[in-house]
Formats: structure tokens, sequence, C-alpha cells
């Protein structure tokens, strides 16, 4: 029984232990190149931020919009790595 508990307690540890990829690993290509290859993926992009970033609209809820998303890269300040999905508000299309 006490095994048991310790693998139960142990397995959480191991996936956190993974993390999620992080933009600043990567050049501004491998960034492109992973999120076109995935399609949407997590990535973190610096501390304990990360968001969600999306190939193209295909990827977001059918009421959401595409935004054009950089992020930091190792080679980069300010990468294009791809598109956040937003939900837009009533006055969006008049500030664009």
């Amino acid at each position: 029984m006490l095994l048991a508990a310790c693998i139960v307690s142990a397995a959480p540890t191991g996936a956190l232990a993974q993390g999620r990829p992080s933009t600043l690993d990567m050049t501004c290509r491998q960034a492109r190149s992973l999120l076109a290859a995935q399609g949407a993926a997590v990535l973190g992009t610096g501390g304990y931020t990360y968001d969600r970033f999306v190939r193209d609209r295909s990827f977001c809820e059918p009421t959401q919009i595409t935004k054009n998303a950089f992020v930091p890269t190792r080679d980069t300040p300010e990468c294009l790595v791809g598109y956040r999905c937003i939900e837009p508000g009533r006055d969006w299309f008049d500030d664009e």
C-alpha cells in the first residue's frame, strides 16, 4: 500500500518536470517550424509566462479570430511565431 502511494505521488512530479517548450530555448525559425508542424502549441515565453499559439484560424474556436503573435526567441526579441486566438470585442473592428 505504501509503495502504491509513493508511485501515485511521484507520477505528477515527472509530468511537471517535463514542462512545455520555451521559445527562449529556440531560434525564431525553430519556433515557427514547431508551430507549423503541430498546428497549435502551448509555449513558454519566459519565466512563468506561456500562451497557446496557432498556425492559422482553423485551430481557433468558431467565434474567435487570429491576432499576430510575437514572442522572444534565442535569436530574436520579437519573432512572429504565428497567431493567438482571441474573442473580438464589440469595438475590435473600430480600432483596427
